[in-house]
């Protein structure tokens, strides 16, 4: 007998993958495994089952490009290749090849092999260690459902199109195929069982504004379709059922948010200075020159990081020297007067083009990865420095190095630079001979050295993301230790305070790329510490610059001279939080 669904307000909590609240209806799809009977085949109908399996695959190519065509309308070319990825799978040749040896040697229907095939493939990728690989497993189970549903004759209900009212969709997982064409007018948010920030479900839920909770567990078990639910993407939280005591709550904070909105957005075109007139450039993280208009909406002075290695993912080749130089000046164009800081290929780790392999790599991120990558392939790492020298040419570009660890690897880099002034210099084509250069501290190495590599950057940017994982030992990513990963650590905050010290005996400044530039609570600490540039994401932007604006630099520096004594990150982490309360509490309240 199956028990009855409580009823009454429930709350259920996750992780909070889209900011936003909504109120709706809850459509549950149900568990997305397809009911297959295993049928035995004759010799005679082998060549049939092959024929139709090829026939679901064209029809499936048909469905994804077709996606791709109205991501590209929705949203960008960058997140539609995506789907190359997607592509990729159809042709698969070591799945097909078993696929097709069940259906000849085991005389099975098409469908029950596909199946078993491409679930025992998504099973392996699922039980990696690597948590981007594990995402992708989602991917792998997204299209192998559409060959399915060609296979089994039946209609998707993937795209949502069949809502009869705006609804919060409630999925064990959600396709990212689904989620890139989710109708904004119907779709209020979704709730999935697993899930994490990683996913391009998750990424694609943010581009799109659509508020998302991931990581529930059981939660298509818990609730069904028809009920009430109230989804808050800024706490990670579902409440099934809410009472009018919690609409209205929840009520109340839409409208101190959306107040607060207006307040942050007359603060545009204001810079980031503190109340005792000190100036922070407060700058924006991107990926591609399509989130260039985000620069201007959000207020930011230019961009702080540019993620080049975008350019690279999800495609067959590396992006040809004159691609890149478009869109290295399309980005230093759009932010123009301010400078933009491209960061070269930070390739490996959780990072890696769609055609390169995974394997020997037990410890990506302690592998091969960033200028690691860089330097082993000149050529590459010549088309791309020429790129970033001719962008130059057409706004206040900076060039930055990521994952640098030692002397040997900034000046193999530099020299490299030099060869790629030669040769633009001989060819008469333009850049800017001042150009600035830097790198990143995301290592405990480099920042005990940064006293040495001041002597030959022109400034320093910290990641505080690598930073604090590599000094802790704590994988983010991993849900068994994620809560120890913590940028408050004295021991974290102690390395960001020797970078700076060194970088201010050498002239040189310093600038924080790193989520805790986007985190109010953290901000205090950073600006005590010395930091002289912030970039954050875009919408991180506008309270980060509220904050600022409220903030005596004065008290900031007692707070961080306090927490590089503290005992812990939490005690840290309070001493910089109630500052950013007492100087901007409309940021915390209801929080």
């Amino acid at each position: 007998m199956v028990d009855p669904m409580p009823t009454g307000e429930r709350v259920y909590r996750g992780i909070p993958a889209s900011s936003g609240v909504s109120h709706g209806r809850v459509i549950v799809l149900g568990d997305a495994a397809r009911h297959i009977l295993r049928r035995e085949i004759t010799d005679t109908e082998v060549d049939s089952e092959f024929q139709r399996l090829q026939d679901a695959l064209t029809a499936t190519r048909r469905d994804l490009l077709e996606v791709q065509r109205q991501v590209v309308a929705a949203l960008s070319q960058h997140e539609a290749s995506v789907f190359d990825a997607h592509l990729l799978v159809l042709e698969d040749e070591s799945l097909l090849g078993e696929v097709h040896r069940l259906i000849r040697d085991e005389h099975i229907n098409c469908e029950s092999a596909y199946q078993q095939v491409s679930e025992k493939f998504a099973s392996a990728i699922g039980a990696l260690a690597d948590d981007y690989l594990r995402e992708r497993a989602a991917d792998l189970r997204d299209v192998s459902g559409r060959v399915l549903d060609h296979l089994l004759g039946r209609a998707t209900e993937r795209d949502l199109l069949h809502l009869a009212e705006p609804s919060i969709i409630v999925a064990p997982d959600l396709a990212p195929s689904t989620t890139a064409v989710l109708d904004r007018k119907r779709v209020l948010g979704f709730v999935t069982d697993g899930g994490g920030t990683t996913s391009h479900t998750a990424i694609l839920a943010r581009k799109l504004g659509i508020p998302a909770v991931l990581g529930l567990g059981d939660i298509t078990s818990r609730v069904r379709s028809g009920e009430y639910a109230l989804i808050d993407g800024h706490s990670g939280t579902l409440t099934v059922n809410p009472t009018d005591q919690t609409l209205f709550e929840y009520g109340q904070l839409k409208q101190r948010r959306a107040a607060l909105n207006e307040r942050l957005a007359a603060l545009r075109e204001h810079h980031a200075v503190t109340l005792d007139g000190h100036r922070i450039l407060l700058a924006a993280n991107i990926d591609t020159p399509d989130d260039t208009p985000a620069l201007h909406t959000s207020g930011a002075r230019g961009v702080g990081l540019f993620r080049s290695e975008f350019l690279f993912l999800n495609r067959r080749e590396f992006p040809s020297e004159d691609e890149q130089y478009s869109a290295y000046r399309k980005v230093a164009e759009a932010a123009a007067p301010d400078p933009v800081i491209i960061r070269t290929l930070d390739l490996g780790g959780d990072k890696l083009p769609a055609s390169w392999a995974r394997t020997g790599e037990q410890n990506p991120f302690l592998g091969w990865r960033a200028i690691r990558i860089s330097l082993a392939l000149p050529d590459v790492f010549k088309a791309q420095l020429r790129a970033v020298l001719r962008a130059s040419a057409h706004g206040r570009v900076r060039l930055m190095y990521p994952m640098i660890t030692g002397l040997p690897e900034l000046r193999e880099a530099n020299a490299l630079l030099e060869r790629c002034r030669e040769e633009l210099r001989d060819a008469q084509i333009p850049f800017d001979e001042s150009m600035e250069v830097g790198m990143m501290i995301e290592v405990p190495g480099a920042a005990l050295m940064a006293d040495t590599f001041a002597r030959e950057v022109d400034f320093f940017s910290i990641g505080t993301n690598d930073l604090t994982g590599y000094t802790l030992a704590v994988d983010r990513l991993n849900d068994r230790v994620a809560p120890l990963f913590t940028p408050t650590h004295p021991g974290v905050l102690r390395l960001i305070q020797i970078t700076v010290q060194a970088a201010r005996q050498h002239g040189r400044w310093v600038g924080v790329c790193g989520e805790a530039a986007g985190d109010p609570a953290i901000v205090p600490l950073l600006v005590g510490l010395g930091i002289d540039e912030l970039s954050a994401t875009p919408t991180a932007v506008p309270a980060v610059k509220f904050l600022l604006r409220r903030l005596r630099r004065t008290e900031a520096v007692v707070v961080a001279s306090a927490a590089l004594a503290a005992e812990s990150a939490e005690e840290s982490l309070r001493l910089s939080r109630t500052l950013a309360r007492q100087a901007a509490p409309e940021l915390f309240n209801g929080s």
